[in-house]
């Protein structure tokens, strides 16, 4: 029934964010308070707005169920992974360096990083284009799990449930800024934590205890690797694991983050140097229990009945709503309230840093930066605004279409914007060597691997061959950028020696505390 408990909370949630967002709006003077909130920002509210970025839908629906379906308790190595990879290691690695050359540089985001690092605009540009074309499908993949929840427990049409997620959360992205996004990814970000731990208490009391989850799985996982061996075809067997897949998932998601501009983003956004350690704590205990419990709840997606995983007539294994069945047909529905409003605040923090990343290629990068220099802050945030709808727009363009699964979606896009910017931005922060020759060839590098292996793959082997490797695909692309951008820099002329004193802070004016 719609009128529900979820149905009213989803209700009170909308109404709160979009009043956060009104608010914002009358704290968003320029296009500084609408991208960074005006540095002013805390350690809490940064380390937990990092981690609401990271984990979304495409998280909690989508690779949670399909590798806790593939894999079983394996899929937790990935978690593991995001935990001390992706969130501690990123803040006490690149928190430090991203500030300072940020500050050094005078830049807010990942393309004008380029610009300056490497004394070229068409850099700029280029990599603005990338993180446009690139991010879109990454926030359909998002959208895409969201509505799939929605028309789970509500019982509603899955387009119905996509434009209603997409025309609110673009109301509060377009408004807000980043004052509101902030602030209220730190709420979002306690009502993840909250129910996240709630999430597994309940799921582990409906199977049992934690010994008879922990042994039904391993049982589970067992048979299904048993009953492929006897009949292949059956839909409930499994295939024996692919570790190199499994691995290729987690090095792409940890260490992917590393070279996402939404992520690098919050590093900008740092008040002072002394913030980061107590940063890092925050986001990685934030980090353990969330997305660790995202991975322990797709383990327990075997254990449903045959007939809620392959209905009647379906001849395959529907990866992406395997978590959404797990969720409404095990817990109560005062907890998948509760649910609802922890994957909701999951994908709005995400979508907010997907939008504002999209938004800024174009308006800083490629407007003012290459088009327009004189761009006026008045302009700039009009257009910033703009440019949010359109990219809201072209995300649910391609979520509606379902054209894929959130797994590949992500993959794709991750692998394209990850390979192409790690590299180079790696080097650029800790290596006075790289050059815009060695950069521009990492970029393309990246690209090509992304995106020309994979659609190798989709017309030899077929689209279910090339989502299933996806994640491989992707971390090629991010590996192979991080040989070629220092062999092609010790080939080329070295940097001018102004940019890199100045980037490196060893000039009197680029000197911070």
């Amino acid at each position: 029934m719609l009128v529900s408990l979820p149905f009213w909370l989803t209700i009170v949630f909308f109404s709160t964010v979009i009043g956060v967002a009104v608010w914002g709006m009358t704290r968003t003077k320029n296009i500084n308070d609408f991208f960074l909130g005006g540095k002013t920002l805390g350690p809490w509210i940064l380390a937990v707005s990092y981690g609401t970025a990271y984990f979304s839908a495409a998280a909690f629906i989508g690779f949670s169920g399909k590798f806790g379906w593939l894999f079983g308790f394996h899929a937790l190595w990935i978690a593991l992974g995001n935990t001390l990879i992706g969130s501690l290691l990123a803040w006490l690695v690149l928190g430090k360096p991203i500030r300072r050359m940020s500050h050094n540089l005078n830049v807010m985001t990942m393309p004008e990083f380029f610009a300056q690092r490497y004394d070229s605009q068409k850099m700029q540009a280029l990599s603005a284009a990338v993180i446009f074309i690139f991010m879109a499908p990454y926030s359909a993949s998002v959208y895409q799990g969201l509505s799939y929840l929605f028309e789970s427990t509500f019982q509603i049409k899955f387009v119905y449930a996509l434009l209603a997620i997409t025309v609110i959360s673009g109301v509060y992205i377009t408004l807000g800024g980043y004052q509101a996004v902030a602030r209220v990814d730190f709420l979002q970000g306690v009502v993840m934590f909250v129910g996240a731990v709630l999430m597994i208490v309940f799921l582990v009391s409906r199977f049992g205890g934690l010994a008879n989850v922990l042994d039904s799985v391993q049982t589970k996982f067992a048979e299904r690797l048993e009953l492929h061996q006897t009949n292949p075809d059956n839909l409930f067997g499994i295939p024996k694991p692919n570790f190199l897949i499994l691995a290729a998932v987690t090095f792409m998601t940890s260490f992917g983050v590393w070279g996402m501009p939404q992520m690098v983003h919050k590093f900008y956004a740092i008040k002072d140097e002394k913030q980061i350690v107590r940063g890092a704590i925050v986001t990685t205990v934030f980090a353990f229990f969330v997305v660790g419990a995202a991975y322990f709840a797709g383990t327990m997606c075997p254990l449903l009945e045959e007939k809620l995983i392959v209905p009647e007539g379906v001849h395959t294994v529907a990866y992406d709503q395997l978590v959404p069945k797990l969720l409404s047909t095990k817990l109560p529905q005062v907890m998948m309230a509760v649910i609802l409003l922890l994957v909701l605040s999951a994908s709005i923090s995400t979508l907010t840093a997907l939008v504002l990343a999209s938004a800024s290629a174009v308006t800083i990068d490629l407007y003012k930066g290459y088009l327009n220099p004189n761009a006026t802050s008045g302009q700039m945030l009009l257009l910033m605004r703009i440019l949010s709808c359109f990219f809201i727009f072209a995300s649910f363009v391609i979520a509606v279409g379902q054209i894929s699964w959130i797994v590949t979606l992500m993959s794709v896009s991750w692998g394209a914007i990850a390979g192409a910017f790690l590299a180079p931005f790696f080097y650029g922060l800790f290596w006075k060597r790289a050059t815009k020759a060695g950069a521009y060839c990492g970029m393309f590098a990246g690209l090509l691997i992304s995106n020309g292996v994979f659609f190798y793959f989709c017309y030899a082997y077929g689209d279910k061959v090339a989502g299933a490797y996806s994640p491989l695909i992707a971390s090629v692309a991010m590996i192979v950028p991080f040989f070629i951008v220092p062999l092609i820099s010790w080939l080329t002329v070295p940097p001018k020696e102004e940019i890199i004193r100045r980037a490196f802070g060893e000039t009197e004016d680029t000197q911070i505390a």
